[in-house]
């Protein structure tokens, strides 16, 4: 993907119609267990994961899958039989790495819930930079590592816990993801405010343009009206009026602005108040009003 968000890991779309390629993605990573009603309480009660599936296939086989809050990864909850070479692998390193935020949040809300962590997050980030072709030792940065280490060129924070079954699985953050996602929240805060305001505003506009139609009925013995407008927005440009044009005469308005909205409404406004202000002249020179 050419995004700049899946560049930096954050998943920006499950779809991504725009392309001309075939549509490809993950579909799940079958992680083994001995009970899988055991273990989907785990990551649904203890992880917080979302059921995405619980079937019976043709084969008898259950399939169970949960994934994460965000992003399109799915994990297959799969029983193997007993002696099989699947079932080996329960309780093996499973090499899923979980990306978040904050991993010094998710550990201490993880842990507080039962999740045994064997990897503890270092609750302060070193940053690491990449270094000139020598060692880390002999430019003098960096922090020390163990033999066969090597010096991450990423900044950020990595920690390690176990299911039910003792299956590994990393969890990590990087420092641009973290930037990345913060900005993505305050940019979708600062969408939710701006709509907020045009909702408000457009209530506000709503109620003036509610005061615009006639408040009162001008009196007529010989006649009983009424009147009434919903508009199909919140404003728009559909306008009646009742205007008292003396001698018992009175004026029947109907009118309709091509188009809706803020626009119509202007022009609805413009019209109500060259109505009202000239209607005068009808009391004398009603074809001239």
């Amino acid at each position: 993907m050419d995004s700049s968000a899946s560049r930096n890991g954050v998943d920006g779309s499950t779809f991504r119609l725009d392309r001309k390629d075939p549509y490809l993605r993950l579909q799940h990573v079958s992680i083994f267990v001995r009970d899988q009603d055991r273990s989907l309480r785990f990551y649904l009660d203890q992880l917080g994961f979302s059921l995405v599936g619980d079937a019976r296939l043709q084969s008898g086989d259950r399939w169970v899958a949960v994934a994460p809050p965000d992003g399109t990864a799915v994990l297959s909850l799969v029983t193997p039989k007993p002696g099989s070479e699947e079932y080996k692998l329960i309780g093996r390193p499973t090499q899923v790495v979980f990306i978040t935020e904050d991993v010094a949040a998710k550990f201490r809300e993880w842990s507080k819930r039962g999740v045994r962590f064997h990897r503890v997050p270092r609750l302060k980030r070193i940053k690491y930079e990449p270094q000139p072709a020598k060692s880390a030792a002999a430019s003098g940065a960096g922090e020390a590592m163990s033999p066969g280490e090597q010096s991450p060129i990423w900044g950020g924070t990595f920690a390690a816990f176990k299911d039910l079954d003792g299956n590994s699985f990393g969890l990590m953050s990087f420092d641009h993801v973290s930037r990345e996602i913060e900005a993505q929240r305050r940019a979708l805060a600062e969408k939710l405010e701006a709509e907020r305001r045009v909702a408000q505003e457009l209530e506000i506009a709503k109620q003036v343009q509610a005061r615009l139609f006639p408040q009162t009925l001008p009196p007529l013995r010989t006649l009983e009206y009424a009147g009434i407008c919903l508009q199909a927005r919140e404003v728009g440009g559909d306008y009646y009026d009742f205007l008292e044009l003396g001698r018992e005469r009175l004026g029947l308005v109907i009118g309709d602005v091509a188009g809706k909205g803020i626009a119509a409404a202007l022009l609805m406004a413009n019209l109500q108040a060259n109505l009202r202000s000239q209607c005068a002249i009808a009391l004398d020179q009603p074809q001239r009003f």
